[in-house]
């Protein structure tokens, strides 16, 4: 049985990938990272020893801290954090105690900063409709949650890049872009290691309404009016991004939770 301030597995893998998950700290030692250089998914690196230098970022947040095995180094951090008026729980088990429970996870080396706790930059097209929501949203909530996304003419997309040291998407001839027939949340899904049904089935949904192939999932079509219909809402990208992540966050708890639901008139008395 847990104590008071730890969380178990099972129960932060309901939180993960939804808007009100906590922050993720993952402060295993160098030696323990490389041994298994994956981690959870939305979780950063970060040094035990300086963990004190993210107190002003994580006042008034709920905090969650991953070492390998939840034991000496998670529990002092937390108790230092703790401290500080941090609300902060530790993962039981540990890294170990999720890789043990055969859960996603996302591998270190995907993208430059996981591991040395520095938040991602990225670019990609301006006026953004169906995947560059989608992929910033896959990103924040599964990859790095501090990620920022930079929104551009498509001809200066590479140039900024290059410029800001940022990461191009969903524009030819870069890695994480379309594959074939499939689109680059399909990309970015497999690439960070996210192979799980919810996600899998939100892919689809997002390939259908992105390359106009409704026939894949019966929801494409109403994504498609969806997005077309926010992207007429906001002229400002960053704004739309902001309602747009509400979409995505609605879509997969519907993925993971809602399938078999549906709805009917009139209701049943008595229901």
């Amino acid at each position: 049985m847990p104590s008071p301030t730890e969380i178990t597995v099972s129960r932060l893998a309901r939180l993960v990938g939804t808007h009100d998950c906590p922050i993720l700290i993952d402060v295993r030692i160098d030696e323990d990272y490389d041994d298994d250089p994956r981690l959870v998914p939305g979780s950063y690196r970060y040094s035990f020893e300086q963990i004190m230098d993210l107190v002003p970022e994580l006042t008034g947040k709920r905090v969650v801290i991953i070492c390998q095995k939840g034991k000496k180094i998670s529990q002092g951090v937390g108790a230092l954090l703790r401290d500080a008026n941090i609300k902060t729980e530790t993962l039981e088990g540990g890294q170990f105690g999720w890789r043990d429970a055969g859960l996603p996870m996302v591998p270190g080396n995907s993208l430059k900063g996981l591991s040395s706790g520095t938040s991602s930059l990225w670019v990609t097209r301006h006026r953004p409709k169906i995947d560059r929501i989608a992929c910033p949203w896959l990103i924040r909530r599964f990859v790095d949650p501090r990620a920022k996304f930079l929104f551009v003419s498509p001809v200066e997309v590479l140039g900024v890049a290059e410029k800001f040291d940022a990461i191009p998407f969903d524009v030819e001839d870069v890695a994480w872009s379309h594959r074939g027939e499939t689109c680059t949340f399909d990309t970015m899904v497999e690439g960070f290691g996210l192979d799980f049904e919810p996600l899998k089935h939100l892919a689809r949904i997002v390939r259908g309404a992105d390359t106009d192939r409704h026939d894949l999932e019966p929801q494409a079509a109403g994504l498609l009016a969806i997005s077309l219909g926010l992207s007429r809402m906001y002229r400002d990208d960053h704004e739309q991004l902001n309602q747009g992540m509400v979409i995505y966050d609605a879509l997969y708890r519907w993925a993971r939770d809602a399938t078999s639901e549906g709805h009917d008139w009139p209701a049943l008395r008595g229901k």
